[in-house]
């Protein structure tokens, strides 16, 4: 009990002090539990939406997805025919059934043909209106369509668009461009995570998403009185003697919820990696804060040990202080991470996913890993001061309080951090050297853990070199002020390396990825310019197909020479060695793509490939099946026949673009598959006519005014696309990492600040033999900036040794080409400095402020 009392009146008398410390626990403990209360929450949005979407039992055609998706590669939903419908009604314990079509391969535009598609990565979906979809959407304006002239649309869709009754939208598909006019609008019962949806009477949506009359893609089910969803598809399967896909209410939702728990979980774990960074960084926090306090106690540690107090009850008193340190950032860093999560859901409404606060799930168990994880940490973190504290004899209280007795940093310190350097720069030497990328990765996780925890360790005798250094080139020239500045950061290196070292971890990510990032744009960009040889290329950057409606308006552009095809399927191939690969993708193509994609080959012409009954394979393929030129591979091709088709070229395994591609002529695979099971092109190859480049890009482009999801790029436009998806994935990490700076930041404040306090006397010295607070001032902001160029030196010289040897992974994969980003390096570094100012501004004011004589007669 006294050791608790004691703890409080300790913790209170210096809460102050501690202040940063919670507030770097609080920031990281919010992270947590607010990662956990978002994706909860997301969990529970998508629960309910599939819970109330489901009939008692759906049936849908054996090529239907488990989750009900309604795409294909030729554009179409898979379907059934009418009739099933009629089978299903005699099936016993059915008291109703529906039949109904969906489809999400479809764009819909306004009248000025401007997409209406979510922009956030929801899907578009166009289907009937049906007595299902009546369960979970209210008519607010207007009324359900009737005939092929209407439509309705779901009220989101038309606020974001600024759609009314009347207007006129049109829906794109495979089978061509259907046009209606609103005739109402329909709110959501449920939360919409960010869905458009779009519906048509039954009749127009099966000519309009289909091409056919009496057909559908689901039957709805409902269950009579009594009948138990289970029972209830055993009777519905008998019916229909098994040809069809049957799934109960259950069934369907989970199917759903698995389709986008992988999301969700890549996204939960990132969140929560870059927390534990954030936490990591807290520790150097801590640590410094009671390394310092204990260090300032030292005469009050020594009094209490001379009248009674042992080791373990010092001890435990530091202990008793972080646990209650912990205790107060956690709580506040849990309530404030729901805070986090209501400030994420409502940018992701704004990104285009709707969530709304009325499911907001906290989870019993959100709190208790906040709580356990705070508080474990501040106490493992607060434990080396606590032991040093425990170790302080009863004669410290005759010496004065703040002089450090570990000023040095220690022999074996600097011993261990070498050996930890040297076997992790080891294992990214070894990184260098691997033949396969998966060999490779492992050794480079070694390599970075053991170099971070190296440098971790031996910073404190690195801080003497590189302060020394930085204050020649930056300080001296400030006189004397400069010169105690870089002192008192050589005072104490244990705190110097441990304060830069915060900082130097978010740095070394920062430096990483964008050595990695600007490696792959650079090769990339490498590799277009060897082997694009076509001027234009046309796609979706949602990934939807080309309709033959959007071919046959792009191949009557003016001023283009050519238009390649470029289709994708899948196939079973049975190989020369009797193995049958199932599944396994070929990509079909006009002849002209040989020439339009220069893929390189080891063996034969890959113009040959395109002859008649005719393939290629690429290197590996070959070499595992024992495939050599004039094989044959007997091919069976998806909704089509088999073929045999004879190996006229091996392509190259070393390129980039369509890495592991085989390939086959168009004409060949529409010899196997019949016209309507035909997939759709993935993209188009145009080229110019010579000297016409500029208005042939134009005319490509106004050709494709009408189908807006389609994207016209010129070689520089691709190159700028690909840039810019890399540079907004960077931007993101950079988002999550800005937390950690934040935390590093937080701990030169508190670092500069206790050492403030810790100086109060010498302060109070300098001041009355003529410092001024200006030059006080000056000395503790240089001092800062000093520590933070510490640590970015360390930080970026790491990320870009890391970033360096990832490179080598990606030259195995073809990314050859080593960019280091300068201008990003050289900017980090100087924005360093600015954070260290910053870092300043407080410490520096209050120490300005200090009363002379007070600080002299401080103890």
């Amino acid at each position: 009990m006294t050791v608790l009392k004691t703890s409080m009146r300790n913790f209170l008398a210096h809460k102050g002090r501690m202040a940063l410390s919670a507030i770097a626990v609080l920031l990281s403990v919010a992270f947590v539990s607010g990662t956990l209360v978002f994706t909860d929450t997301m969990s529970t949005t998508f629960d309910k939406l599939f819970a109330a979407t489901s009939s008692d039992v759906t049936v849908s055609a054996k090529g239907s997805s488990d989750t009900g998706e309604t795409t294909s590669d030729n554009g179409r939903p898979p379907v059934m025919p009418a009739a099933v419908l009629d089978k299903v009604r005699t099936a016993d314990g059915v008291k109703s059934a529906e039949g109904t079509v969906f489809s999400t391969s479809v764009t819909v535009v306004d009248a000025d043909k401007d997409s209406l598609s979510p922009t956030g990565g929801a899907p578009t979906i166009v289907g009937s209106w049906n007595s299902n979809e009546a369960r979970t959407m209210d008519i607010t304006s207007g009324a359900a369509p009737k005939g092929p002239d209407q439509v309705m649309v779901d009220a989101d869709t038309a606020d974001k668009h600024d759609l009314r009754l009347g207007d006129e939208i049109g829906v794109i598909t495979a089978v061509g461009t259907h046009t209606a006019k609103i005739s109402g609008l329909a709110d959501f019962t449920v939360t919409n995570p960010g869905a458009a949806i779009f519906y048509l009477d039954t009749a127009t949506a099966q000519q309009a998403l289909v091409g056919q009359s009496d057909v559908y893609t689901n039957v709805n089910v409902t269950a009579a009185a009594g009948v138990s969803d289970a029972r209830l598809k055993e009777n519905v399967t008998a019916a229909l003697g098994g040809e069809y896909k049957v799934q109960t209410a259950k069934e369907t939702a989970d199917a759903n919820q698995k389709d986008v728990e992988g999301f969700m979980s890549v996204m939960k774990y990132a969140m929560l990696g870059f927390a534990g960074i954030a936490f990591l960084v807290g520790i150097f926090l801590i640590i410094n804060t009671f390394s310092m306090l204990v260090a300032q106690r030292t005469r009050e540690i020594g009094l209490m040990r001379a009248i009674g107090s042992s080791r373990k009850q010092v001890n435990r008193s530091v202990l008793a202080e972080a646990l209650l340190l912990g205790l107060v950032g956690s709580l506040l860093g849990v309530g404030a991470g729901v805070g986090l999560a209501i400030g994420l859901m409502k940018l992701m409404g704004g990104m285009g996913m709707e969530l709304s606060t009325d499911d907001l799930t906290i989870a019993w168990t959100t709190p208790v890993v906040g709580l356990v994880l705070g508080v474990v940490v501040t106490v493992l973190a607060a434990y080396l001061p606590a032991r040093r504290a425990g170790r302080i004899s009863p004669m410290a209280a005759l010496r004065d309080a703040g002089a450090p007795a570990d000023a040095r940093a220690g022999w074996v310190r600097g011993v261990i951090g070498t050996v930890l350097t040297a076997g992790g720069a080891g294992a990214l030497y070894l990184t260098a050297r691997a033949d396969k990328a998966s060999e490779g990765s492992m050794w480079l996780g070694l390599g970075i853990v053991l170099t971070l925890i190296g440098f971790v360790v031996i910073g404190p005798l690195l801080a003497g070199g590189v302060v020394r250094v930085l204050g020649a080139v930056l300080l001296r020239a400030f006189g004397p002020v400069g010169r105690m500045a870089e002192r008192n950061a050589l005072r104490n290196p244990r705190r110097t390396g441990a304060t830069g070292a915060a900082l130097m971890i978010g740095l070394a990510l920062v430096a990483c990825l964008s050595v990695v990032g600007s490696s792959m744009v650079a090769s990339a960009t490498d590799q277009l310019d060897k082997t694009v040889g076509t001027d234009f290329i046309v796609q979706s950057d949602t990934g939807q197909l080309l309709t033959p409606e959007a071919v046959r308006a792009a191949k009557a552009a003016p001023g283009l020479e050519r238009i390649t095809e470029y289709k994708w399927t899948e196939a079973d191939f049975t190989t020369p060695d009797g193995k049958t690969l199932k599944d396994t993708a070929i990509t079909a193509a006009d002849p002209s793509y040989a020439t339009d994609v220069r893929t390189g080959t080891v063996a034969g012409k890959l113009t040959d490939a395109y002859r008649p009954d005719s393939m290629s394979v690429h290197e590996k393929f070959a070499e595992d099946h024992g495939i050599r030129l004039g094989s044959t591979v007997e091919v069976a091709f998806r909704d089509g026949s088999t073929g045999r088709l004879t190996v006229r070229a091996i392509t190259s395994s070393d390129v980039v673009i369509d890495a592991g591609a085989m390939y086959t002529s168009i004409d060949t695979l529409a010899k196997y598959v019949p016209a309507e099971k035909m997939p759709l092109d993935m993209l188009l190859f145009a080229s110019a006519k010579d000297g016409q480049e500029a208005a042939a890009y134009k005319s490509l482009k106004s050709a494709l005014h009408d189908y807006p999801q389609y994207t016209v790029r010129d070689q520089t436009d691709y190159k700028e696309a690909l840039k810019d998806q890399i540079g907004q994935l960077l931007n993101m990490i950079y988002g999550l990492l800005a937390l950690a700076i934040i935390v590093a930041i937080l701990g030169v404040v508190n670092t500069l600040a206790l050492s403030v306090v810790e100086r109060t006397r010498e302060i109070g010295l300098m001041r009355a033999i003529g410092l001024s607070r200006r030059q006080l001032r000056r000395m503790i902001r240089m001092e800062s900036v000093v520590i933070a160029l510490f640590g970015a030196l360390l930080g970026l010289g790491l990320g870009m040794g890391w970033g360096a040897t990832a490179q080598q992974l990606l030259a195995l994969e073809g990314l050859t080409v080593l960019e280091i980003p300068w201008p990003t390096i050289i900017g980090v570094f100087l924005a360093s400095a600015l954070v260290g100012l910053f870092a300043a501004l407080v410490p520096a004011f209050r120490a300005g402020r200090m009363n002379v004589l007070n600080a002299i007669a401080t103890e």
